[in-house]
């Protein structure tokens, strides 16, 4: 987790679009409206949105070891920093995987 979010930037998430596509509902939050359009989703965070687009990227290969790479951008609109923040603590916690 960061100490504050830009309102656009991108990163690179170690997952397939499968996977990336079933934990996107709980990160995203219980209740909150958003909607998925082929390789983009759109998430309502009242009183702005969230616009994520992803592509998927060659594999990393290190050594014998290949881990698949799926490049996310992130645009907010209407959000204040704060606002950022709060909605982003508990994505990153939530996509957050193996040794803490």
């Amino acid at each position: 987790m960061q100490s504050s979010y830009a309102d656009r930037f991108e990163r690179d998430m170690g997952c397939t679009e499968t996977e990336w596509l079933g934990w996107l509902p709980a990160a995203v939050g219980d209740g909150r409206p958003w909607r998925v359009e082929g390789s983009s989703a759109l998430v309502q965070i009242p009183p702005g949105s969230l616009q994520l687009r992803w592509q998927v990227m060659p594999p990393r290969v290190i050594a014998l070891m290949r881990m698949p790479v799926l490049r996310v951008g992130f645009v907010f609109e209407g959000l204040d920093a704060a606002q950022r923040y709060a909605f982003m603590k508990r994505f990153d916690l939530y996509m957050q995987r193996g040794g803490g």
